[in-house]
């Protein structure tokens, strides 16, 4: 019903075109305004607007109810509601047009748009419907705000709008339109050319009219942002870059900041660590002398190098003593003189590889002896001027405890002399478990390397004959080793390091610890371990000697099939042991077959002395060699039940073994302080075999793939 009667209304009326003369300008009396009510722009919005309510395209009427019967319609527009008589307002859209320019033009003028005929038609249309006595649809919009966002975010339209005059505001009776009293403060008109920028209230946006005004109805309609959103074909060309564009003082200083920063990371990351790797950066401290130091964490010590950090500027430790620089030889009574030395004396130092020009420790588990512990380079270094091998029970790798291993494979060996150590064992003293040593090992063998070791541990050997094959050529179990791998009849063209010379490493124990359990006191057993072996691993006794049997003895054990043994057990006294006491520990031996001999010491005085004689012929093979390899030497710690027993209940862990020193004497003009003696190269065989003497997980040469040297006695090839 609603609809039916906006529909009449509209068709009972007219259209009646806006006037164009200047003096029917808009007025507004009281009583024009009777029973209707000012429409408001927004709930705070106080002052009265100048712009009659603008028709939405959102009321419900039809184009059905509109007819335009021969009548010129012009963009010059009335909008007049059933209960609200509007003022006439006139529109000027252009200065240089004059009347009845309409929308019908299709062209823009002055900057202001015209009505096209779709346009007007909307026009009309919501312009019946006000008059039509306000007839809307219930709940459509009747005001600017109803509209939303939307339809505001525009410029407002050009409508004229006097100066100067107050709309009264008469309160109406229709339901549908707010009341709002008038108020003489809030009433008065704002001027816009004081404000600065539009005024909201002098106009209303028109969704009926293009460009500014309204929606873009057409094609060929540009908006104010299209450039933004719709580049041109030339953008490219128009738009590049030129030279001055690069030379502003913006693009400057973000080309300076950047090459500023640069540098500061060059600086900071390379030049910085490079000066501080080769010199110290030295600072003035508050005394106004210069600190070498630097800060306290990063001060390891006060001595200087040359170059990298534990260079040493010689064989010979500059801390060891004048009086300790000769020693007398057991055999002849000659002097022999210092060659080598370390006394620890430096705290702080660390061994992994590549750390020390003579040391390092392995990161490694001991798989030969089945150890209990890890070796890890942590647990050793120089504290309280000593070096320090640590034990402790903590779960490593798979292992109940971790431990540390030092030695000079490959990096200091020596032939011949007197080698002497200082040093006090990890205790508890007398209690049966821990296995301390200090040993040597020839160098082609590495320690912990077990294909390394393959064929030649603890060979030392010169003939060719049973000796050299596997087992012994015996099958009754005295041997398990596979043959000498390195003969001195190996076949020509093979693998060798000097074919013709038997080779092989064999192994000198300076010390290897231990405890007799029932009286509880600390032994050590100093031994020569050999291969080939003799008939029931016994040597010749009377080429050896125990100069006071009560404090060393034969060893009971002599050996298995894996190594024979020249063996002595020595009682010590129990307070050498964890840093309270420490005692020199040596051997001296000179190499060769029958003018070869060892002798071994406790202190001053040597306790057990083998001849060269006492491992000469026997059985199906002849005389072995006191070895002529290059020695390496290895210090440890460590713990294992192929070794003793274990009284695990009683152990302290953790616990430390403490090195003073260790020292190398040799005959004035004999020094042999080299991994290639004459005769016997070594380096240069290690080099050409990186898969054996580099993977510690390979246990067998034949896994390396560089194959067994044949010899005559297997046949050679032809």
């Amino acid at each position: 019903m609603e609809a039916e009667k906006t529909v009449a209304v509209a068709r009972s009326r007219a259209f009646t075109p806006p006037p164009n003369d200047d003096t029917d300008q808009v007025r507004r009396s009281s009583s024009s305004l009777s029973g209707s009510r000012r429409p408001s722009l927004g709930p705070n919005n106080s002052s009265p607007s100048h712009s009659p309510p603008t028709p939405s395209p959102l009321q419900d009427s039809s184009l059905k109810s509109l007819e335009f019967a021969g009548e010129d319609i012009n963009c010059d527009r009335t909008i007049a509601t059933a209960n609200f008589d509007s003022s006439d307002i006139q529109r000027n859209r252009s200065s240089k047009s004059s009347s009845n320019t309409g929308c019908r033009d299709g062209a823009r003028k002055g900057g202001n748009y015209v009505l096209s005929a779709p346009q007007l038609i909307l026009q009309q249309k919501s312009a019946s419907a006000l008059e039509a006595g306000g007839t809307s649809r219930p709940g459509g919009p009747r005001y600017l705000r109803d509209l939303g966002h939307d339809f505001s975010r525009y410029p407002s339209t050009d409508v004229s709008v006097v100066a100067g005059r107050n709309i009264p505001v008469v309160e109406g009776t229709n339901p549908l339109l707010r009341t709002q009293r008038s108020n003489s403060f809030k009433n008065s008109q704002a001027n816009s050319e004081e404000l600065g920028y539009p005024d909201d209230r002098l106009g209303v946006y028109n969704p009926y009219c293009g460009g500014e005004n309204g929606f873009v109805l057409w094609p060929h309609e540009i908006e104010a942002d299209d450039k933004f959103h719709l580049p041109a074909d030339d953008d490219d060309n128009m738009f590049k870059p030129k030279l001055k564009d690069y030379l502003d003082r913006r693009t400057i200083c973000s080309t300076c900041g950047a090459i500023i920063l640069v540098l500061g990371i060059i600086i900071a990351f390379i030049l910085v660590p490079i000066l501080t790797f080769q010199t110290k950066l030295l600072r003035t401290s508050q005394t106004g002398q210069v600190n070498h130091n630097g800060s306290a964490w990063a001060h390891a010590n006060d001595n200087t190098y040359r170059l990298l950090k534990n260079v040493r500027r010689g064989l010979i430790d500059p801390d060891t003593q004048d009086s300790a620089k000769t020693r007398k030889s057991t055999f002849d009574d000659s002097d022999l003189e210092l060659v080598f030395s370390d006394e620890f004396n430096v705290d702080g130092r660390t061994f992994y590889e590549g750390d020390d020009p003579f040391w390092y420790a392995p990161d490694f588990w001991y798989g030969a002896t089945q150890d209990l512990e890890w070796y890890t380079p942590d647990a050793v270094t120089t504290a309280n001027g000593t070096l320090q091998l640590k034990m402790e029970r903590f779960p490593f790798n798979y292992l109940e405890f971790r431990s540390g291993m030092l030695h000079s494979w490959n990096q200091l060996c020596f032939k011949g002399g007197i080698l002497e150590i200082s040093v006090s064992l990890a205790g508890p003293a007398g209690i049966p478990g821990l296995w301390p040593g200090a040993w040597t090992m020839g160098n082609l063998g590495r320690p912990g390397y077990l294909a390394t070791t393959d064929g030649v541990w603890p060979y030392t050997y010169n003939s060719c004959d049973a000796g050299i094959t596997p087992n012994q050529s015996s099958s009754d179990g005295l041997s398990y080793l596979p043959g000498q791998k390195l003969s001195s009849c190996t076949c020509k063209g093979e693998d060798h390091p000097s074919p013709g010379t038997g080779r092989g490493a064999p192994e000198i124990d300076i010390i290897e610890g231990s405890a007799y359990g029932p009286s509880q006191t600390g032994i050590v057993t100093q031994s020569f371990q050999i291969a080939p072996f003799d008939v029931w691993y016994r040597p010749n006794s009377d080429f050896m000697a125990l100069p006071d049997p009560t404090i060393a003895q034969l060893n009971t054990y002599c050996g298995g099939p894996y190594q024979q043994a020249i063996s002595a057990v020595t009682t010590l006294n129990n307070s050498w042991y964890d840093g309270n006491a420490f005692q020199k520990y040596a051997y001296e031996y000179v190499p060769g077959t029958d003018r070869g001999k060892i002798a071994w010491f406790v202190g001053d005085d040597p306790n057990f002395v083998m001849d060269g004689r006492a491992i000469g012929p026997n059985g199906n093979v002849k005389a072995r060699q006191v070895s002529e390899e290059p020695m390496s030497i290895v210090l440890n710690l460590g713990m294992s039940y192929s070794w003793s027993e274990i009284w695990m209940e009683k152990l302290e862990f953790p616990t430390v073994m403490h090195i003073d020193y260790v020292r190398l004497y040799q005959k004035p003009g004999q020094g042999s302080v080299t991994c290639d003696p004459p005769g016997y190269p070594t380096t240069e065989y290690i080099k050409k075999h990186p898969k054996a003497y580099r993977n510690r997980n390979l246990t067998h040469w034949d896994q390396t793939g560089y194959g067994w040297p044949s010899h005559i006695l297997s046949g050679c090839k032809a």
